[in-house]
């Protein structure tokens, strides 16, 4: 099968396609049959540098995956061969979604929203798990809410305004002015243009923030958090601020496969509560240029390669 990997590790040209074994699944695993697979920063970074994840015998990059069961191993008695699915397996441990095949827990998957394509499915996974589990899991957001989200219009942010719009919250979002229209269609109550605005100056009483920024963002959110407020931030746990105040806390957050997860997004989806944005899709064999265009920090929600 052709398969994205990575010969050393560097920038987005050490990503080159190979002909490679096709695996097979094994016990409670299924063999995947991928139409798209979904680029996601973490995807950058595991490339420039080989850090944060356990490494196959040839290191194969990406999580997102949407495609059709080919075949099942024994044990699984959830999916059967022709099924349509979306997931994210293996995180963090090597999963290799950059190919034709993949071999997942199946629970690691769940069946793909009916009203997507491969395409738009592939753009949810690690993205939308992280928005649903930061906010419902570990922020436990409710009905009435005030919720910060910073870079609301990048591929966790804007699906993590439409997350929070329907648990009910009055959604706040950070991004440029030229993305503002897109966010108040996803949702948003309120809108600011972090080039123009502190948004600490201009925010109060907000009871969860979303940071995908860390650093001197994450200390700046914690400003602007209400007594009980929660700041769940991705990055990294340094980025967790190391002095706060008795009202609130910080947690930092790491995305895991999740079926019952996977679950919800879909039927949030199917019911036209949720949509991904694909600004991007490029040919599984033109990886290299995906990541050189995630890598500049400009795209308005995902980058989506086909596989088909």
């Amino acid at each position: 099968m052709r398969a994205v990997v990575v010969e050393q590790w560097g920038g987005p040209e050490v990503l080159v396609e190979r002909e490679v074994a096709r695996p097979e699944p094994g016990l409670n695993e299924v063999l995947v049959r991928v139409h798209a697979a979904g680029v996601n920063p973490v995807d950058f970074k595991t490339r420039a540098s080989g850090a944060l994840i356990e490494w196959g015998e040839i290191p194969a990059v990406g999580w997102d995956v949407s495609g059709t069961v080919e075949a099942v191993g024994p044990g699984v008695g959830m999916f059967r061969p022709g099924d349509e699915v979306y997931g994210m397996p293996m995180f963090p441990r090597q999963a290799g979604a950059y190919a034709e095949y993949v071999v997942a827990p199946a629970r690691h998957l769940a069946p793909k929203p009916a009203n997507l394509t491969h395409v738009e499915a592939a753009a949810l996974p690690l993205a939308a798990l992280t928005a649903w589990q930061a906010l419902v899991d570990t922020a436990g957001v409710r009905a009435g809410e005030r919720v910060l989200v910073h870079a609301a219009a990048g591929g966790v942010g804007h699906l993590a305004v439409q997350i929070a719009k329907a648990r009910g919250a009055y959604v706040i979002g950070t991004a440029s002015a030229g993305k503002h229209d897109l966010l108040r269609e996803l949702g948003a109550d309120e809108v600011i243009d972090y080039r123009t605005v502190r948004f600490e100056d201009v925010v109060e009483d907000v009871d969860v923030v979303l940071d995908g920024l860390g650093g001197e963002n994450a200390e700046r959110s914690v400003t602007v958090l209400r007594a009980g407020g929660r700041l769940v931030t991705l990055p990294g746990p340094d980025d967790v601020p190391a002095d706060l105040p008795d009202h609130v806390r910080a947690i930092w957050m790491l995305v895991e496969p999740d079926h019952l997860g996977l679950r919800e997004i879909a039927a949030l989806v199917e019911k036209g509560a949720l949509k991904p944005v694909v600004e991007t899709v490029v040919p599984l064999a033109e990886a290299a240029k995906a990541h050189a265009i995630g890598e500049q920090g400009r795209t308005t929600g995902k980058i989506v390669l086909s596989v088909d």
